[in-house]
């Protein structure tokens, strides 16, 4: 019967991915579809779903929560300092000072540098999202594009070569390798350098033609309106003023890492934060007002998040999933592919790349280093295609609409064309790469 436990595993993700696409909260379909994997492979369903310390559905979503709400509470009110003090608006501004308010593509652009700027330097993920939309919204708004193609440039910018490609990167997901394969966050520079020249030029024809796709057809924009402070065009913080926080964050984050000091965003948010709250503290009605809406804009994106991790614990410890994983390992051909598969495989099962690559080093790093496999080949290899699960069950899809006020019908389309396929393309660029370099 354990082939039960496969078709079970394969149905509960078939099953959390349609309803993530009806709309369904994920809050209601992880638990549900982590029951049919556990009922499905034998499990001890109170143990699996809440006592068991190390593997239970609760324990993925607390270990979650307990690890980084503090960054999703910190990034939200930060955000939120951005938008009601006007600073937000003030960028907005001189950024279509230079780029033309006829040129929307490169309004698209410039978002695409902000989140690439950002997650180069250190900065979470999710963080990068709180710090990005209160910039993009006023930008979006007096261009009057369609709210929906702001997910393009954030996704490329954030989600996609400086998360898993670009040579010393600072990212989780370029750090847990290096632990278990004894490699530098510079490893395979050459293979990365050219994954990440593909996804960029794959992303960037995308984006032009949705945009294209969209102003051809009369769309504007259309976000909700979001609740908060609003503030003239007159008497806004300079520029300068306005960017300086997260100037302050950025060099924060890059010295922090450099000096290897732990948890270094945590600090560097509350300096941005400190910092905000004394430069725009004349443009304020209320700065009780703006912490604690930024404080309630912080919950929906981590439970959101931490839910979805939740259901790829559960998975992770499913008897139907080692299966899976040594059918991996007996797939003919250079090592490297059987990496790329196993690594993508539970990406798109656990909806986490960095959950991925946790799993796939513990399971699979000692077995690739004995096959004589160049251990820098095998960390970028893996790490690029961690990112190819992004599915619409993935934690960080469900930040990033939460956050944006966006849903996976009138957005998801767009993250699967650049972070899935758009992964892919530049993962098939890598493997040719490091099959020819090593």
């Amino acid at each position: 019967m354990a082939w039960l436990g496969v078709v079970g595993i394969v149905v509960a993700l078939v099953a959390i991915i349609f309803m993530a696409m009806r709309s369904y909260s994920i809050l209601v379909i992880a638990p549900l579809c982590a029951l049919l994997v556990i009922i499905t492979n034998h499990m001890n369903i109170i143990q699996a779903l809440l006592a068991d310390p190390k593997s239970s559905y609760m324990f993925g979503l607390g270990g979650f929560i307990a690890k980084y709400f503090m960054v999703f509470l910190l990034g939200a009110v930060l955000g939120k300092y951005m938008e009601d003090s006007g600073a937000a608006k003030s960028i907005a501004k001189w950024i279509i000072s230079k780029t033309g308010s006829e040129k929307p593509f490169a309004i698209l652009v410039a978002i695409f540098l902000i989140g690439t700027v950002l997650t180069y330097g250190g900065v979470s993920l999710f963080v990068a999202i709180f710090a990005i939309i209160p910039v993009a919204r006023p930008l979006f708004k007096r261009l009057n594009l369609p709210w929906h193609l702001f997910v393009i440039p954030l996704a490329l910018g954030i989600g996609t070569f400086t998360m898993t490609m670009l040579p010393g990167s600072p990212s989780i997901q370029n750090v847990i390798p290096t632990t278990y394969l004894h490699t530098t966050l510079t490893s395979a520079p050459l293979v990365g350098i050219l994954a990440s020249i593909t996804i960029i030029l794959w992303g960037f024809w995308y984006m032009k033609k949705e945009l294209d796709k969209a102003l051809a057809k009369g769309e504007v924009y259309d976000e909700p309106e979001v609740a908060g402070a609003e503030t003239d065009d007159e008497g806004l913080p300079s520029p300068f003023l306005s960017i300086l926080p997260l100037i302050l964050l950025i060099a924060t984050v890059i010295i922090g890492s450099v000096l290897q000091v732990s948890g270094i965003i945590i600090p560097a948010l509350l300096l941005a934060i400190i910092v905000s709250a004394i430069l725009f503290r004349k443009h304020f009605k209320s700065q009780i007002k703006t912490i604690n809406l930024g404080a309630v804009n912080s919950v929906n994106p981590a439970f959101f998040t931490a839910a979805a991790v939740g259901f790829g614990i559960v998975v992770a410890a499913a008897p139907g999933f080692k299966i899976i994983s040594e059918a991996i390992l007996s797939i003919p051909g250079n090592p490297l592919i059987s990496l790329s598969v196993a690594t993508g495989l539970l990406g798109c099962i656990t909806a986490s790349s960095s959950g991925a690559l946790g799993i796939a080093m513990e399971a699979f790093a000692k077995t690739y280093l004995a096959l004589g496999i160049n251990p820098g080949a095998i960390h970028r290899i893996a790490a690029i295609a961690s990112g190819i699960g992004c599915l619409p069950h993935a934690g960080a899809v469900f930040a990033i609409f939460a956050a944006c006020g966006l849903n996976h019908g009138n957005s998801y389309r767009h993250i699967f064309w650049v972070e899935v396929f758009g992964q892919f393309l530049a993962l098939i660029v890598a493997l040719i790469a490091a099959i020819a370099i090593y």
